[in-house]
């Protein structure tokens, strides 16, 4: 063929304007089959059988109630919604994301970890609040609570010598920078499978069963998502994709928490991601949370925007005793939980579409 021949002055009146109809055509098909595939993949391993992405562009985050779970201590919530922006932009703007620039969501300290930390990555120890969640805290270390979630071996280093501090006495400080510093380094050289047992109370729990134990019990999650967590170290040892670390202190249930968690991210195809944060470490109120998440590029009205499935599972002593209606009340107060969160990270992250 003659590049001549594609010069304009050589096409039939109304070529030009032919070809643009064209294109647009060709691009508003792919874009419907996107959406289309986007939507079909939802459905195939969540509770969303049908969604409506003009709808939920416009609405609230979509929530509903896990698969029910085998395990007592188990429970498990599902979301969705579409946010403007692609899913790089979203994975982008939930990685640099802080929670604690919102009271309600009770995150009072939140700080990101190297992969060896020191007693220095954890030094906001000593500007906690002083409240009633940081007190409890306090008091469950310096009695060595059998309630804290910590090995017999890291109770014997927690020594009541006084000395100074903040809301956060300076021993109490030094012991939990001590054992989150060790459970670092453990998780960072082996993931999940590394992590030693929460047997200072009783009964000796493994984080990397518990994880594992909830994915069990979500089949369809857990095909979904086998080829990315296989190359964490969620549920195993180290994986092959690097993890962003950081470490927390919250209020779970009125009581004061400290937590380690570890992010990961995976590009997909087609433009899409896949993510996972874990909460692999607590000093209390849960054994272990994971959350999921599934992002796809979508076309809403013209927009780019990201179609985002979220899920939220959780290992806790707490949950083994509720049964029918309070165990339904606690699943709609982590749904609730979860909804604030999310809408918070929307209106958060909207204005930088």
């Amino acid at each position: 063929m003659k590049f001549e021949s594609l010069a304009p002055s050589r096409r039939a009146p109304g070529s030009t304007s032919v070809l643009l109809v064209l294109v647009l055509v060709l691009l508003l098909t792919r874009s419907t089959i996107a959406r289309a595939d986007a939507v079909s993949e939802l459905a195939s391993f969540s509770i969303f059988d049908k969604v409506d992405l003009a709808q939920l562009a416009k609405s609230d985050v979509k929530t509903a109630h896990g698969p029910p779970m085998g395990n007592p201590r188990f429970l498990s919530t599902q979301s969705c919604f579409v946010s403007t922006g692609s899913p790089a932009q979203q994975i982008e703007a939930l990685r640099k994301w802080n929670p604690t620039q919102h009271r309600e969501l009770k995150v009072f300290l939140h700080s990101d970890l190297p992969a060896n930390p020191t007693a220095v990555n954890f030094s906001k120890l000593q500007n906690a609040p002083d409240n009633s969640s940081v007190r409890s805290l306090v008091s469950a270390t310096q009695k060595l609570s059998p309630e804290l979630q910590i090995s017999k071996d890291e109770a014997k280093k927690f020594s009541s010598a006084s000395g100074g501090g903040g809301a956060i006495p300076a021993a109490v400080a030094k012991f939990w920078s001590d054992v989150m510093a060790a459970r670092t380094h453990s998780f960072s050289s082996g993931g999940t499978s590394a992590q030693l047992p929460y047997d200072h109370g009783g009964e000796a729990i493994r984080v990397t069963d518990e994880v594992n134990g909830l994915l069990r019990q979500q089949e369809k999650i857990r095909r979904q998502f086998s080829g990315f967590l296989g190359k964490t170290g969620i549920g195993r040892g180290a994986g092959s994709i690097s993890p962003e670390l950081y470490w927390e202190l919250l209020d779970v249930d009125d009581q004061g928490v400290v937590t380690l968690g570890a992010y990961y991210n995976r590009a997909s195809a087609g433009g899409g991601y896949q993510a996972a944060d874990v909460l692999y470490y607590a000093s209390g109120g849960y054994y272990v949370s994971l959350t999921l998440y599934q992002m796809w590029p979508v076309n809403v009205e013209g927009k780019a925007s990201t179609l985002v499935w979220r899920g939220d599972m959780i290992s806790a002593a707490s949950l083994a005793s509720l049964h029918g209606v309070e165990r339904l009340g606690s699943e709609s107060a982590m749904m609730k939980e979860i909804s604030k969160a999310v809408t918070l990270f929307r209106r958060d992250t909207s204005g930088a579409r």
